[in-house]
Formats: C-alpha cells, structure tokens, sequence
C-alpha cells in the first residue's frame, strides 16, 4: 500500500510539472504569435499605403521575412502541442485505444528525437552565422539575429513530443498531444439517432 500511495504522489508530481511546463510554454507561443502576426499585418498594410502615397518602409522586407521565420518556428511547438501537424489520423483511429496509445508514443518518440537533431543541427548553423558576422542590408543588425528562433522552436517542439509521451504513460486513455485526447469527438447531433 506504501508502495502505491508513493507511485501514486510520484504520478502526481509528473502531473504538475507537466501541467506547469505546457502553460509557461503555452504562454511563451501565444505571445510570441499573436505579436508576430499583429506586428506583420500591420507592418504590410502600412507598407501598402506608404509606397503607394509616399515612399516604401526600407526595412519593411527585412522585418517581414524575420516575423514570418518567428510565426513558423514559434507555430512549430504551437501546432505539436495542439495535435494540428499532419497525421495520419484515421490508420491511428481505427486502431484498438492500447495499440493506438502505443503508436502515439513511438511516433512521438521518434519525432522528439527528430526535432531535438534538428534543433542540434540548426544550433550548429547559428553558430556558423554568428561566426561570419554578416549583416542584414537594410537594418544593418547581424544576420544571426534572424535565426535564433530556429533551435528554440525546435526545442520546444521536442519537449511538447516528450510531454505528449508522458500525457500517454500517466492517462489510461490515448493522447494525441498533451492537450488534444482525440481528433475526433463524438457529437450529439441534432435529430440524429443514438
């Protein structure tokens, strides 16, 4: 009985940390995109009127190409732990729930292997670029700059696979991600039969 109350703490404890990671992370993505996003439309659309009444913002092509490598790597985690990245999601639903929960953990095994080699790789290219000293032409700001996002999303994209991993060993039920149980819900539709 000691046994299963200190398993059962032990459970907890994960619970918790999970729980807490997914929302400093949840919050991190959020800001990060609803920024992003805000920042780039209006960026463009004053870019729009200002090259078609005055002159164009010389710098508006640099920080749009930087803005749209943020959305796309800080999307990257976003996407994971919202179970939005293509699957193949009817070979996994018409598998049994325990066969299915076994899929999910080595897919997301496999692919936070492939994201934490990503990120490796895309450090390694940081540090390449930081090592060149290139400068952007218009905002005269290292080049590097523009990159750091890259291993960063690919991390977090990696812990929200592992998270997911660790969703699948603690709940009974099938995980798709540390947030999404299944794709698929079953609705109650109106007239319908039951």
């Amino acid at each position: 009985m000691f046994e299963n109350q200190q398993h059962l703490a032990m459970i907890n404890r994960i619970q918790k940390f999970n729980h807490s990671a997914g929302r400093v992370i949840n919050a991190l993505e959020v800001s990060i995109l609803v920024f992003c996003v805000a920042a780039l439309a209006i960026l463009l659309i004053v870019n729009v009127f200002a090259r078609t009444f005055f002159q164009s913002i010389y710098f508006a092509e640099e920080v749009a190409k930087f803005l749209v490598i943020l959305i796309t790597f800080a999307g990257l985690s976003y996407a994971v732990r919202k179970a939005r990245h293509i699957r193949m999601g009817a070979f996994l639903d018409a598998m049994p729930p325990k066969l299915e929960k076994i899929f999910i953990i080595i897919i997301s095994l496999i692919s936070a292997a492939v994201m934490a080699i990503m990120a490796w790789a895309s450090w390694e290219y940081l540090q390449n670029a930081m090592a060149q000293k290139h400068m952007t032409p218009a905002l005269r700001v290292p080049k590097w700059t523009f990159y750091v996002i890259i291993p960063v999303g690919f991390s977090l994209a990696c812990i929200q696979y592992l998270r997911t991993v660790i969703k699948n060993f603690i709940e009974p039920d099938p995980w798709q991600s540390p947030e999404q149980k299944s794709e698929y819900e079953d609705e109650d539709i109106p007239g319908g039969t039951s």
